[in-house]
């Protein structure tokens, strides 16, 4: 074909053209996968620059965010004109000129590099191509890869070509706003956006013109420039920046001289969630967002999205408050019970031997340690008993101390944590979320990450079956010892459980009654009653999701499930019996504000709307029944404003190891949890580890901020009358008795195999210290009024009681 061009410098002229023409053909479609991916047109219409997607609350209020490279975008008018000519003069002043590769750049920087000065010859474009489409990276490598020289020059071609696209598709105005919103500054900063919030605290609208030059300084060498690492060298290279502008008349030389003596004065800035706002929050929204994410081939790290939330921000600041001043107390009271001696104990109060070597062996360094060491002994504790400087999180702030990695561990296993979260069951939506204590320090999350026993709390779900198998609140059981038969590997064994006070009142107890005290033997005789697997039957339907053992014990809650699982299924009960499936995303928006995902919660009846208002009212009885276990609520006076009312259950589990809390307004429901991380470690007695003392004042404090503050719209009030009517019995007055702290009655660690040692059997009724019923208090008589029940504390006199409950028994 190309011989019958005769005249051969033509002939030859056309092979080499024709040969350009193929190759760069073979470049863009990677022919027999030797060049990598090329840059097609939709790439260069829709850029992805990686820009970080921002964490919203329901009142928009940014709490977070998304990223591998931390940028905001920002519009060219955004920009101080100060940057574009410093840019312009440094790095490509024939920027105006050139269509994507400049060639006089390209000859002359060749000439320089043969001299012996080498510099770059690329241009802004060439640098926003190999910036914004990774020309060197990732997929754009082909098998050339392997033969040094080649790549290079096939990564410049590409870098070329990817170029000239850009040129024909952008104007100049826009490659340069391209350009600065996605070239690095250093220190995990991306964009001139947080370029100049980082390093000068401005807008970059507002950026003065030693500082524009400051930044594109920087752009030679992020860190060998960063001003504030390299001061002097920065200074420098700014000077250098400002003396092209001055070349190039972008500045005068008044303009010049004044600004090249003006130090730097570099004025941090803090960026908002700079550290990609890490919070348990934040964690469990991507969890949340995982499978969304990769249905619609999304990147959180990378698509600019805005995620918006359920979380309501004052409800959160609110409950975040709680926490710490409970979580801060609760700390003090722990570390002075254990006050010179080691909390680790097993389940008869025995010091576990060599607790801490072995919860050192499961760390990673130990491991790593073992196999750098070949397993010895000495010399891997040498190096875990070595002492460097370290911060420790405290309640009084983080501190600066010299530990060891056993002294780090022995310190951080004392500590306590937390779970809490709150939910409006009618809208599915969850308004507050706190995994720890400090997620700088404390990773695992203990609203649905951490699963743990339930304690009392799980007790109302036997209660519910009775109401299902046709029993009403008003059905009476006697408080009495129960023997109950099951069969375990083909034998019949007996489950005989006590009272956490260890002793029977022999009285009739309306369930109500027995739910509101937490009575460990008419909760057994209900189980037996109804069935432990129908416990276990309607704690999954209202929601529990985790496994659960159907075993006599179960409504004692000896299952292991998480706090958002506990809330999930007491919003069943508020909600008319319709279990709702919490969200923690209400929508999410593309960065141009085009709406891509609505979320709705799925709802589905659980319970009948008569049951699910009975079980509220059965709620009611740890405040309003004699000896609730929910009456040190009464310790803030002002959440019985306006007629409130509250529903709730305490839990705690064998040996005080789990501190729950459950409560139920008219609006929200919140389970609180408290504990340490291992559960060797606990609190000794049932006056300081009890869920009324460790996280019922969490719910109280909170409850408290939340109705105090207008701006929450949550407002005090009777829970909603029955909307169906109740064919059951439920209105039927306790007699009030004085009972002692209502507070101990919540704990589940009372059984048959859990007796402590000299115990001696019950007196029978009306006997010893067990009198028969409406004979028991604190002097033997029956008291006269029961506007004020005063209970015997450990330590202290509490009243738990300041209430009329239906009628006043003289």
């Amino acid at each position: 074909m190309f011989k019958e061009i005769r005249n051969k410098p033509l002939r030859y002229a056309v092979i080499f053209i024709y040969s350009v023409i193929l190759f760069f053909c073979a470049l863009e479609l990677n022919f027999l996968w030797l060049f990598g991916y090329s840059v097609d047109i939709n790439d260069i219409r829709k850029p992805n620059m990686r820009i970080a997607s921002e964490l919203y609350t329901a009142d928009s209020v940014l709490i977070g965010r998304y990223y591998r490279e931390n940028r905001s975008p920002v519009a060219f008018d955004k920009i101080a004109p100060s940057v574009i000519h410093a840019l312009v003069a440094t790095e490509d002043v024939r920027f105006y000129k050139h269509s994507g590769v400049d060639i006089i750049s390209l000859i002359s920087s060749g000439i320089s590099t043969a001299s012996g000065d080498k510099r770059g010859g690329s241009t802004i474009t060439q640098q926003l191509a190999k910036n914004l489409y990774r020309t060197r990276y990732n997929k754009s490598q082909g098998l050339i890869r392997h033969i040094p020289l080649v790549r290079t020059i096939v990564f410049k071609l590409k870098e070329w070509s990817t170029a000239f696209k850009l040129e024909s598709h952008y104007s100049k105005d826009e490659i340069l706003t391209l350009y600065l919103n996605t070239v690095p500054f250093g220190n995990n900063t991306y964009g001139i956006k947080t370029a100049a919030k980082r390093f000068f605290n401005r807008e970059p609208g507002m950026l003065r013109t030693e500082e524009s030059a400051t930044l594109v300084g920087m752009l030679k060498g992020t860190t060998l420039y960063n001003p504030i690492n390299n001061p002097q060298d920065a200074l420098k290279r700014r000077n250098v920046v400002l003396s092209q502008m001055r070349k190039y008349d972008y500045i005068t030389d008044a303009e010049f001289k004044a600004d090249t003596v003006k130090p730097l004065k570099v004025s941090q800035g803090n960026l908002e969630n700079d550290s990609q706002g890490d919070s348990y929050l934040r964690n469990a929204v991507a969890r949340y967002l995982d499978k969304w994410c990769e249905e619609n081939d999304r990147d959180l790290n990378e698509d600019g999205l805005k995620i918006y939330t359920t979380i309501d921000s004052r409800l959160q600041g609110h409950a975040e408050e709680a926490v710490a001043e409970q979580m801060k107390l609760l700390q003090r009271r722990f570390d002075n019970i254990w006050s010179g001696q080691n909390p680790w104990r097993d389940s008869k109060g025995v010091e576990i031997p060599d607790f801490i070597d072995k919860t050192v062996q499961r760390l990673p360094v130990y491991e790593y340690l073992r196999k750098r060491f070949a397993g010895n002994a000495d010399s891997i504790g040498f190096y875990l008993n070595r002492k460097k400087k370290m911060k420790i999180f405290s309640w009084g702030g983080n501190k600066e101390v010299e530990y060891s990695t056993i002294d780090s561990v022995t310190y951080y296993v004392k500590l306590l944590n937390t779970g809490m979260m709150t939910l409006d069951p009618f809208s599915g939506k969850i308004k507050v979320w706190v995994g720890g204590i400090d997620f700088n320090y404390f990773k695992y999350d203990h609203v649905n990450q951490s699963k743990r026993q339930a304690g009392s709390t799980f007790k109302p779900f036997a209660y519910l079956a009775a109401l299902e198998a046709g029993m009403s609140p008003c059905d009476t059981m006697i408080d009495r010892p129960v023997r109950i038969p099951y069969q375990e590997d083909g034998k019949t064994e007996y489950w005989e459980p006590k009272n956490s006070d260890w002793n029977f009142s022999w009285r009739p107890m309306s369930l109500r009654w027995a739910m509101g005290k937490s009575v460990n033997s008419i909760t057994a005789q209900v189980t037996e009653k109804v069935g432990w697997d129908n416990v276990v039957k309607y704690a999954h339907a209202c929601g529990i999701e985790s496994p659960l053992k159907s075993v006599p014990s179960v409504s004692l809650g000896p299952n292991d499930v998480s706090v958002f699982e506990m809330v999930k299924a007491y919003g069943t009960f508020l909600n008319k019996g319709m279990k709702t499936e919490p969200i923690l995303v209400e929508k999410i928006m593309d960065q141009d504000g085009t709406l891509l995902a609505e979320f709705q919660p799925k709802q589905e009846r659980a319970i009948s709307e008569e049951i699910a208002w009975l079980m509220l009212y059965m709620f009611r009885g740890g405040m309003e029944e004699p000896g609730g276990t929910s009456q040190s609520l009464w310790e803030f006076p002002d959440l019985w404003k306006k007629g409130n009312q509250i529903g709730g259950k305490t839990g705690t589990s064998s040996d005080f190891v789990d501190g729950w809390y459950m409560g139920i307004t008219k609006d929200l429901v919140t389970g609180i949890w408290v504990g340490c991380d291992d559960r060797s470690i606990h609190f000794n007695s049932s006056g300081t580890g009890e869920g009324a003392h460790t996280a019922l004042p969490i719910f109280g404090r909170f409850m408290d901020k939340v109705y105090k503050d207008p701006k929450t719209g949550i407002t005090q009030g009777p829970f909603p009358k029955a909307g169906v009517k109740i064919n059951r019995n439920y209105y039927c007055p306790t007699p009030q008795y004085f009972e002692p702290d209502s507070t101990t009655s919540d704990s589940t660690a009372i059984d048959s195999l859990i007796i402590p040692p000299g115990e001696e059997p019950l007196p029978e009724p009306g006997t010893g210290n067990n009198p028969g019923a409406g004979t028991r208090d604190q002097g033997g008589k029956q008291p006269s009024s029961l506007r004020k029940i005063i209970a015997d504390v450990p330590g202290e006199k509490r009243l738990i009681g300041r209430r009329l409950f239906h009628l006043d028994f003289m």
